[in-house]
């Protein structure tokens, strides 16, 4: 990343930050220079991890991604989520507690396969029709269905993009998301964000309490018209059907019989992907 204002404004009569910042290592040593007041404020971890500096890491957090994405020319994006539990098929499924989760980890495996094809075609496309820079794959960069999607972008020599989060059990990136491209985030909201602010379309498929947060978020969203629609496919009719009774909120009343509309099942990469084209008439 470029944080040069003299590259970006033209002329800067001020020293940079960044220089006083490696120039300030050379000072001279003094019980006042080791003092933690001295340190430059933007360049003190003890300071910018303090309580009272929350609001800073915030912008920081908020910031850091955007000006990457904007410096790589990333347009719009297509955000995959998925179970990080589900494994590649042929791999154990390393999460399974007892003998029914095995099983139905391992027929769920074959939505690692459907989204790692989904994310091909999306990637295919942007690479054909957009230079890369349209309809870019952007997972939350773990194992299981994430590095799926990554991977199928890196099938086609594509861009993809990861949100990692710090995690008290250590959620490495997977090794397909483009390295230039891999941010983490200690804030949730945040990255929610991230995910949402150049998304053209959402592929959900199989996953947990994380997945169904972040679908869920989109989808109130969507409904109070607070983001554009998009394209929701949720990927196995059959799994979600089970898990999202959405029917019962709209004869309950709680939520209005369109807003079923607001999602599409689907069950291939192929009708996931002919989807996105019919709603944006490609």
């Amino acid at each position: 990343m470029n944080d040069t204002p003299r590259d970006q404004h033209g002329w800067d009569p001020f020293p940079s930050s960044r220089r006083d910042r490696e120039e300030s290592k050379d000072q001279v040593d003094t019980p006042q220079t080791r003092s933690p007041t001295y340190a430059l404020a933007y360049a003190d971890e003890d300071f910018l991890t303090r309580q009272e500096t929350r609001g800073i890491r915030l912008q920081l957090e908020l910031m850091k991604p955007e000006l990457a994405l904007n410096e790589a020319g990333i347009l719009s994006t297509v955000v995959l989520f998925g179970g990080a539990r589900i494994p590649e098929p042929g791999t154990a499924p390393w999460a399974a507690r007892n003998e029914t989760q095995r099983r139905n980890l391992e027929a769920n495996s074959r939505f690692y396969e459907e989204a790692r094809r989904f994310a091909a075609l999306a990637s295919q496309h942007s690479a054909d029709s957009h230079g890369g820079k349209e309809f870019v794959i952007v997972t939350g960069g773990g194992p299981g269905v994430m590095e799926a999607g990554n991977r199928g972008a890196a099938d086609v020599d594509a861009l993809s993009i990861s949100l990692n989060i710090t995690l008290p059990h250590e959620q490495a990136p997977n090794r397909y998301a483009t390295p230039e491209l891999c941010f983490n985030f200690h804030y949730f909201g945040i990255r929610k964000m991230h995910f949402l602010l150049r998304a053209k379309a959402m592929a959900i498929f199989p996953g947990g309490f994380g997945t169904m947060d972040e679908l869920f978020e989109a989808l109130t969203l969507i409904q109070t018209r607070r983001m554009q629609r998009i394209p929701v496919l949720l990927f196995g009719g059959s799994f979600w059907r089970r898990v999202l009774n959405l029917e019962v909120l709209a004869e309950e009343g709680t939520i209005a019989p369109e807003d079923l509309d607001l999602v599409t099942f689907v069950d291939t990469a192929e009708e996931g992907w002919t989807t996105i084209r019919k709603f944006y008439g490609f």
